[in-house]
């Protein structure tokens, strides 16, 4: 990964920035119910993915087909629920946050749902993961800011107030489909994840607009327009600057990129749909956007912590609790063979990888955003205890 950005690097990420940020704009420029336009921005996805899928991951889909994959395997199904689990907070998410910038204004909408790095770090607590004091302080700043920026509503009532508080339910759906994607997709590539959780997500929306007789075609010219910059620019546009920036820079710089959505979907509110920010809410609006700063940066200055305490300790690193296996027999280094072997005959002791990892950082790093829907989620996860089976191509991970 490159530590000095060049322009190509600070181009993709502008182009990122932009393409997540019409998200609510287009939305609120719609004049077809939310849940139908979450429905077709999905459905669209799920057309571009799925032939895409086809193309580049072919191999894997006939593994899956056949049930060569850990995905279909007997073992492996709690994970799968786990997978619809994650659709479904996806399917809640779209609902509740497209809804809300027809009931409030975008830069309220934006600002409230980007505070799902804050929910997700609660989830993390819940579950027992130690935060720091610093997780803590942008915590704290982002609460006070969302109070401070919904005082206004709070006191009017009405759709503003209904609006704000669907955007905070579309953040924690969201914080919740990251959370559940970790539980669900240890043995299946992002394209695959990508493509079902889209065609899930697709799926249960149809569900309730027919439930809800909700129309679904006969939009007028704005909403097929709307629809279609859904796709092109967070969808296909975002996505792919996306990986491209991630690919020079780290999910950290990014992380916090991404916060200046909310000023950009404002300003293009402003230019386009003539809505105007109340002075009265900018502070709020500054003070989420610094909270979740702190949250989303604590990350990296944890693991750099846990890493120069590392270097300080001295000796060999104890075999970690949390491992996938302990050994039967102390590990003994062999003395190396004069004969050749191929790859996949080495057995490697889990120990030098998972050593490297202490109790209190997670190796698991995950950047998401709303922008680009069922395909927000990317992964670094910790090494497998297990050896890959012989012959399997490494490119079908």
């Amino acid at each position: 990964m490159k530590s000095k950005l060049d322009p190509l690097s600070m181009a993709a990420m502008a182009v990122t920035v932009v393409s997540v940020s019409a998200t609510a704009p287009l939305t609120a420029a719609a004049s077809a119910s939310p849940l139908a336009m979450a429905f077709w921005r999905n459905c669209l996805g799920f057309a571009v993915l799925g032939p895409l899928l086809l193309l580049l991951r072919r191999r894997e889909v006939v593994r899956v087909a056949r049930g060569e994959r850990g995905v279909l395997r007997r073992e492996q199904w709690r994970p799968l629920v786990f997978g619809f689990l994650a659709a479904t907070a996806l399917a809640l998410h779209f609902a509740a946050f497209m809804t809300s910038t027809r009931l409030t204004s975008v830069a309220m909408s934006t600002a409230l749902v980007a505070t799902q790095p804050v929910w997700q770090a609660l989830i993390a607590a819940g579950q027992g993961v130690r935060s720091s004091r610093r997780t803590w302080v942008g915590l704290a700043l982002s609460v006070v800011g969302a109070a401070a920026a919904g005082g206004l509503d709070i006191r009017s009532g009405g759709t503003a107030l209904l609006g704000d508080l669907l955007a905070l339910v579309g953040a924690v759906a969201q914080a919740g489909y990251t959370a559940l994607s970790e539980r669900s997709r240890a043995d299946v590539s992002t394209p695959l994840y990508s493509t079902f959780t889209s065609l899930v997500c697709g799926l249960e929306l149809l569900a309730v607009c027919r439930l809800a007789h909700i129309p679904l075609t006969g939009f007028d010219r704005s909403t097929q327009l709307s629809l279609l910059g859904l796709l092109v620019l967070p969808q296909i546009l975002g996505l792919g600057s996306l990986n491209f920036a991630l690919g020079r820079t780290s999910a950290t710089t990014m992380s916090v990129l991404l916060l200046l959505e909310t000023p950009v979907a404002a300003l293009a509110a402003w230019w386009f749909l003539g809505q105007g920010i109340k002075p009265a809410t900018v502070p709020g609006l500054l003070l989420i956007i610094v909270g979740v700063t702190v949250v989303v940066t604590s990350g990296g200055v944890e693991r750099a912590t846990a890493q120069q305490g590392r270097h300080r300790s001295a000796g060999t690193p104890p075999y970690p609790a949390y491992a996938p296996y302990t050994p039967q027999h102390p590990y003994t280094p062999q003395p190396t063979p004069q004969h050749l072997t191929f790859p996949h005959s080495v057995k490697r002791d889990p120990r030098v990888d998972w050593a490297t990892y202490t109790g209190d950082e997670s190796p698991t790093v995950t950047l998401t955003y709303h922008g680009a829907g069922a395909f927000d989620t990317l992964f670094s996860r910790m090494p497998h205890a297990a050896e890959e089976e012989p012959g399997r191509d490494k490119d079908d991970r």
